[in-house]
């Protein structure tokens, strides 16, 4: 007899070994998700070199662009050197030699910048950390001095809460071995991660070098799972998303920058203690769209009230002008470099710095407002589409003052003006309370 794949009894059977597969799989997916997250976590730890190289090829691929599409390629037309597979390949060693020095520069400069200026910054601070601990006891005395009531209740607030103090105080000193201990764990792993980092360095030199190979590996796959006209619109979305990305962590570390001299100018001028670690501060937090200006501002000022709390103008100076920073950088600068990058608005910006720094920390308010961008621009393309099925317009604004919407077409909603103030009109097809007095 002759083996048949269309037999139907065949079939049953592929079936029938198919749910029981899947309901195995699912049971180990419930009861050992544990083990899953570890086994995963594990892969992640051995692949962190590989991830290190991605992300570092491309973040410097603009930069590789740069150089090949503006400089290197022009050079080489002016020297009428012929077009040949070899002067490609020279052009992009070239171009990969210069963009590997400015990128083990910019490092170079940062770490070099870090040790000359803001190591002996906070050098200082701990060495005159005694002095300006008395300073502040000093202030609080004369405070205190000053305002009899205002010490009494601050008296009365510190005895309720000594107590509690004490023991907290109680429960840290025996974990003293213990937090050393984590110090140094968390050390050692701190030096894991750099050398994972110079051997990612490594990984995306080689990626950098293949980058049209990989892409074109890339998109062969798409187009062979995917109909002609969905493997276009995913293609599409991915050249959304990195236009998006690209656009705006390359426009906001630019703009950080700019902020961050910026601020040093500005202390210098006012004599602010530790101008230059204030300024790296005020820079860094910079990257963190909305919140980080005042993220960096607040401990940057207490830095300066602690400093020379005798002197309370100072901060308030200092606030003012940190203030007027960031208006300068959310309502001028900012939308110079970064454009409509997003196209968010100030309410999904605040939401999506919120939600995916409450998931992923520090990192996810960085990168949350591009991630939220893409999705945004997803939604909105498919509701669109919706909408256009349907033959009615996408534009929001169309739809503000719609009450309802018929064959005839929009009816917007209705708004007259009574003595008793403005009364909003619902379907037009219903009568109002004049009309029925008048009926009566």
């Amino acid at each position: 007899m002759k083996f048949k794949l269309n037999n139907k009894y065949f079939q049953w059977g592929i079936t029938a070994f198919l749910v029981i597969a899947a309901s195995m799989t699912f049971y180990y997916l419930v009861f050992n998700s544990s083990n899953i997250t570890d086994k995963i976590s594990a892969i992640m730890g051995i692949l962190l070199p590989v991830v290190f190289g991605l992300v570092t090829a491309y973040l410097l691929t603009p930069v590789l662009n740069f150089m090949e599409d503006r400089v290197l390629i022009p050079l080489f037309d002016k020297c009428r050197i012929r077009q040949t597979p070899r002067r490609k390949k020279i052009i992009r060693g070239i171009g990969i030699l210069v963009t590997a020095f400015l990128f083990v520069a910019s490092i170079y400069g940062l770490i070099s910048v870090l040790m000359s200026q803001i190591v002996p910054s906070v050098q200082g601070i701990v060495t005159n950390f005694d002095s300006y601990a008395s300073n502040v006891s000093q202030w609080i005395n004369q405070v205190l001095d000053d305002n009899p009531k205002f010490g009494e209740n601050v008296s009365k607030t510190l005895d309720k809460f000594s107590e509690q103090l004490e023991e907290w105080l109680n429960h840290l000193i025996p974990g003293t071995a213990t937090l050393i201990k984590t110090v140094s764990l968390s050390f050692i792993n701190v030096l894991d991660v750099l050398w994972d980092f110079v051997i990612g360095f490594i990984i995306s030199i080689y990626v950098l070098a293949s980058k049209e190979h990989f892409a074109g590996q890339a998109k062969k796959i798409v187009y062979a799972v995917f109909e002609k006209g969905t493997a276009n619109k995913i293609i599409s979305s991915f050249r959304f998303t990195h236009r998006t990305f690209i656009g705006f962590l390359s426009g906001k570390l630019v703009d950080s920058l700019i902020i961050g001299v910026l601020c040093f100018i500005g202390t210098s001028l006012m004599k602010t203690p530790y101008a230059m670690l204030i300024s790296l501060v005020i820079g860094v937090t910079n990257v963190i769209p909305f919140f980080g200006p005042f993220l960096g501002g607040i401990p940057c000022t207490i830095l300066i009230f602690v400093v020379d709390p005798m002197h309370p103008l100072n901060c308030v100076y200092f606030a003012l002008f940190v203030l007027a920073l960031q208006q300068f950088d959310g309502n001028i600068l900012g939308p110079k470099i970064l454009g409509s990058s997003t196209g968010l608005t100030g309410f999904w910006v605040i939401f999506s710095i919120t939600f995916f720094g409450g998931l992923f920390g520090v990192g996810g308010m960085i990168v949350g407002v591009p991630i939220f961008a893409v999705f945004y621009a997803a939604v909105r393309a498919v509701i669109e589409t919706m909408l256009k099925n349907k033959k009615l317009p996408g534009e929001t604004a169309r739809y503000e003052n719609v009450d309802y919407i018929d064959e005839e077409g929009f009816h917007e909603m209705l708004y007259k003006t009574k003595k008793a103030g403005k009364k909003q009109k619902g379907n037009p097809r219903e009568t109002s309370d004049e009309e029925e007095d008048t009926a009566k």
